[in-house]
C-alpha cells in the first residue's frame, strides 16, 4: 500500500511540476508576444519620429540606434529662429525632437526604460498619459504639449496601450533628462 501511495504522490508531483513549467512558459511566451506587439505599434505609430534623435545616413535622417526613444538630448542646443516667421509656421529642430509653435517650444520626452524616462512609471501612469494626456501620467497635472498626439492615442484599445508599455519597459535604458518646455515668446538659452 505504501508503494502505491508513493507512486501516486510521485505522479501528482510530476504533473504539478510540468503544469507549473507549462504555465511559466506560456507566461513568458505571452510576455514576448506582448513586447513584440508593442514594438510593432511603436514602429507604425511613428514614435521614433519625435522621440529618437536622428543621425544622417545615405538615405537621409534616421533614428540613432544608440539613442532610440530617449527624447530631445539634454545637451543639445536649440537653434535661434526668426520670430516673425515663427508666427506663421510650426518649426522643428533638424532631428525632430523639439517643436516650436503658438504653445511655445516643446521637447520630446525620454520614453526609454531608464529612470529619467518612464522606467519608474506604473502601467496606470502610462495609461493616464496616453488616454488623458496627463504629464508624467499624474492625474490633475498639466496636459501633454503638442506635438504629442495623445487625443488620437486615447482611442487605442487598452491592450494596445499595455503592449506599448511592455515594449517601452523592455527598451535599452538611456539616461537623458529632457529640458523643460519654453513658454510662448521665451527664447532658448544657448550653451
Amino acid at each position: 500500500m505504501k508503494f502505491k501511495s508513493l507512486t501516486t504522490f510521485s505522479t501528482l508531483m510530476l504533473v504539478a511540476f510540468f503544469t507549473a513549467c507549462e504555465t511559466k512558459q506560456t507566461s513568458i511566451s505571452n510576455t514576448t508576444e506582448l513586447v513584440e506587439k508593442g514594438e510593432y505599434l511603436v514602429t507604425i505609430g511613428g514614435c521614433n519620429d519625435c522621440h529618437s534623435p536622428k543621425m544622417n545616413t545615405e538615405k537621409g535622417p534616421a533614428p540613432d540606434p544608440s539613442l532610440l526613444l530617449s527624447g530631445h538630448p539634454a545637451n543639445a542646443t536649440v537653434p535661434d529662429w526668426d520670430t516673425a516667421t515663427a508666427k506663421k509656421w510650426l518649426l522643428f529642430t533638424v532631428d525632430g525632437t523639439a517643436a516650436h509653435g503658438p504653445w511655445g517650444t516643446s521637447f520630446a520626452a525620454n520614453i526609454t526604460s531608464d529612470s529619467t524616462g518612464i522606467g519608474g512609471w506604473t502601467l496606470q501612469q502610462f495609461k493616464n498619459a496616453m488616454q488623458n494626456g496627463d504629464l508624467h501620467g499624474i492625474e490633475g497635472s498639466r496636459k501633454l504639449l503638442p506635438l504629442m498626439p495623445w487625443p488620437t492615442y486615447a482611442k487605442m484599445k487598452t491592450e494596445d496601450i499595455e503592449a506599448i508599455f511592455a515594449y517601452l519597459q523592455s527598451t535599452n535604458p538611456v539616461k537623458n533628462i529632457v529640458p523643460s518646455p519654453l513658454a510662448p515668446g521665451e527664447l532658448p538659452k544657448q550653451n
